[in-house]
């Protein structure tokens, strides 16, 4: 019987190291982004040792090999050899075959080797690309980790994108970013198998292209005045005479090294060089471009509306462009050039007697039309150059040049249109392609442009419109993601605006459509967010988030919240009171009912921990709740807050001031009443306020607390003044007005507003809440 037990244990012993306690995988292990098109997993593993050989034929084979033996050397500690010679067994190859199409690949995976087979490098570089995903995330760590098993699943894998077309916007021009972080998006870009960056070089807050024939394009165009300090849009007009310190430009030598990094991910830079519109900084180099030869400064920051245009009338201004043009293609080989087009106004085109002139010569009826002749001509010009044109969907309007591709930005009816004339369409709509929006609650974001583009939207965006007709769908080309750049300052800000939004995207234009699904998705997120904790990427973990909304029943001095998150069927638990939300946590089912000052925390819940941010808000209740107020002065139309009781319904109002909640008023001073309908004893007033310079709120400068008994003689019980400020970013402020205990029936608050910014603009006065105790 011994004997027996002793054979039992070593034959189980030997069945385990030799490998039969390897992991089964499922489908639900294999968690690519974007999504392979079609998977077939197999028993059994490939297990990556020092052992382990890339057989590469090729130059590029073996510079792509390298690359991930690069990972391995870091995080494993060994390095597989880069061989030309074949090995019989642990090997990974590459396999050509021109049946297949451009970007599709076959990745094959068995015990003794892995097969890449492609037309070409694009499918070699993403079949990598998915093996990169497949390994551990550890593979990214830049410090050796031992404890890590670093094989793969034996399976089949048959992709290839939905789109040819997947792109992502860089705004170098509203604040610049160097050689080293466009470079490095690059590397992000072919993580996510996408493969179009579209560089914006060229816009009113600085040239950022080196143009040897104009040098004053870089010596004058590419510096504005450094009002950083200052909100992007309450910067004030740059005199042209004093120097700009602040910007930057990329030398074309530089831009030569992006453009052969790049294509060596299968990354295609496209160049936009605005016109003619959005070039403030050219003519601020060159003031004979404009109609009128006016100086101006580089702007240095928002600009409306823009008037200081190329003049369409001077020959010229197109002896200028064509020869930008042409150094322009020497240093981008691509297809395309991005011409802008968008956002012309055309003040100074209806008084300029040159364009006036063009117009008459050419029987123009009006400044569209000029404006279509302007974009034909260069057109045809960068035709003959071997190239195509992009531009905005403005050049719609007028007469679309004959050959030109539309991106359509002003939602996905340019695009529409475009693609019924047969044009080509890249559809990348504000909502949800512009990554310079919000994609969580404002209260909880870093600045951003006063809109809503969340992760969960992203993902449900198509490039192709319901209403297309199969011949239409066949011109979009695809989709792509802008990142504006006026309120992104450094790389760590623009990657949280990127990421993980663009790893939606990349899977929106990549997977089949039948292959897509947000639960399935928010299940294989969790995983890139770890790889890019080791490549120390800033991410939003936004999505993770819960937000609340409230609503006010009066009559019953109650608040209703109601707890959400984006995520399907989010676990969202809470507490309340000052408690940690580790323990004892309630499940969230319904909206929670407050009747008394309660401190709230909630948060997601992932495996009974909680994950994200902790959401806490402090629901207030005070004497005024309820109060009936009178409004000596009347708010703003547009904002009417929550109705009459809006300002003492306990419910605060966030940076969002379109949320419902703000009462505003536009240069008037605040007045108003509290009426109690009794005496209550009081030595507390509350105002809060918000300030957005950029949107042109401002706190107010003074603010004055009266009280009285009967409504008719009021005396004043204390005063708060607060001189204007400049403040960039967007604040939430609550002022409080102390004084002695009183009895009284009637508060007065009188607010002053600013009534003129420093830009000398109409100033906005908000207010929610007024809270007394």
């Amino acid at each position: 019987m011994r004997i027996l037990k002793s054979f039992l244990i070593v034959f189980f012993l030997t069945v385990l190291s030799a490998g039969y306690s390897q992991k089964i995988y499922t489908e639900k292990d294999i968690q690519i982004i974007p999504k392979p098109a079609q998977l077939l997993i197999q028993p059994g593993i490939f297990e990556f040792s020092k052992n382990t050989k890339f057989f590469a034929v090729n130059d590029f084979q073996k510079e792509i090999s390298n690359a991930l033996a690069d990972k391995f050397e870091k995080s494993a500690g060994f390095r597989p050899e880069v061989s030309g010679t074949l090995p019989q067994n642990n090997f990974i190859q590459f396999k050509v075959d021109q049946t297949l199409n451009k970007e599709a690949y076959k990745l094959e995976i068995n015990a003794k080797s892995i097969t890449i087979t492609a037309k070409g490098n694009a499918g070699f570089i993403y079949g990598l690309e998915s093996i990169r995903q497949l390994l551990p995330s550890a593979i990214e760590s830049k410090f050796v980790i031992t404890t890590v098993k670093w094989q793969v699943p034996n399976l089949v894998i048959t992709d290839e994108p939905r789109f040819q077309w997947r792109g992502l916007m860089l705004d170098l021009s509203r604040h610049f970013f160097d050689k080293s972080y466009v470079l490095a998006t690059i590397d992000r870009l072919a993580m996510l198998k996408m493969n179009v960056l579209h560089l914006h070089l060229v816009d009113d807050q600085g040239w950022r292209i080196e143009i040897k024939k104009y040098p004053k394009l870089t010596e004058v165009g590419a510096w504005r005045v450094d009002q950083e300090n200052v909100a992007w849009n309450a910067r004030l007009t740059t005199n042209p005479d004093e120097k700009g310190t602040y910007g930057g430009f990329l030398t074309q030598e530089e831009l030569k090294e992006i453009v052969k990094y790049a294509a060596g991910k299968n990354i295609e830079i496209i160049p936009e060089i605005e016109m003619p519109a959005h070039v403030s900084s050219a003519i601020a180099s060159y003031p004979e471009l404009a109609c009128f030869d006016q100086r101006i400064g580089v702007p240095s920051g928002g600009l409306w509306p823009i008037t200081d245009i190329y003049c369409a009338g001077k020959e010229t201004t197109f002896e200028f462009l064509q020869n930008v043009i042409d150094e322009v293609i020497t240093v981008f080989p691509s297809k395309y050039i991005h011409i802008g087009g968008d956002e012309a106004t055309k003040t100074n085109w209806e008084k300029c007697p040159h364009c006036q002139k063009r117009m008459k010569d050419l029987g123009l009826k009006n400044t569209h039309e000029l404006q279509s002749y302007f974009v034909k001509r260069m057109e045809k010009y960068i035709n003959s150059k071997g190239k195509k044109i992009i531009g905005w969907d403005e050049i719609l309007e007028g007469g679309l040049a004959p050959e030109a591709t539309v991106m359509s930005w002003r939602g996905t009816k340019g695009g529409t249109d475009a693609a019924e004339q047969g044009h080509d369409v890249i559809m990348t709509p504000e909502s949800p392609c512009y990554f310079n929006f919000y994609q969580g609650p404002q209260n909880e974001e870093p600045l951003a442009f006063d809109a809503y583009n969340p992760l969960s939207d992203v993902y449900k965006f198509d490039p192709v419109v319901a209403t297309m007709t199969p011949e239409q769908a066949k011109h979009v080309l695809g989709g792509q993601a802008n990142l504006w750049a006026e309120h992104l300052a450094t790389p760590k800000a623009s990657e949280y605006m990127i990421f993980p939004r663009l790893a939606a995207l990349a899977e929106v234009l990549w997977s089949p459509k039948e292959k897509r699904d947000w639960s399935d998705f928010t299940t294989r997120l969790p995983v890139l967010l770890d790889r890019y904790d080791y490549l120390g990427i800033t991410y939003a973990k936004s999505a993770y988030l819960v937000t609340a909304s409230s609503t006010a029943n009066i009559a019953k001095k109650e608040v209703n919240v109601t707890l959400e998150n984006e995520f399907p069927n989010p676990d969202i638990r809470y507490v309340l009171g000052d408690k940690n939300i580790d323990h004892n946590a309630i499940k969230y089912t319904t909206p929670i009912v407050f009747n008394g000052t309660t401190i709230l925390k909630a948060s997601l819940f992932q495996n009974d921990k909680p994950i994200g941010k902790t959401f806490t808000d402090t629901i207030l209740f005070h004497k005024a709740v309820g109060t009936k107020v009178l409004y000596l002065t009347p708010f703003n139309s547009n904002y009417k807050g929550d109705g009459p009781f809006g300002m003492v319904n306990s419910i605060r109002g966030s940076k969002n001031f379109h949320d419902g909640q703000w009462q505003a008023w536009l240069v008037n001073d605040m007045e108003i009443v509290l009426d109690f309908q009794k005496q209550e004893t009081i030595e507390e007033v509350i105002i809060g306020t918000l300030e957005s310079q950029g949107a042109g709120v401002n706190f107010p400068t003074q603010i004055k607390v009266l009280v009285s008994n009967d409504g008719l003689k009021y005396r004043e019980v204390g005063k708060i003044s607060r001189p204007y400020a400049a403040n960039v970013n967007s604040e939430l402020k609550d002022f409080k007005v102390n004084f002695v205990k009183l009895n009284t029936r009637f508060v007065k608050v009188i607010a002053s507003n600013l009534k003129k910014s420093p830009k000398g603009e109409s100033s906005w006065l908000f207010v929610d809440e007024i809270l007394v105790n």
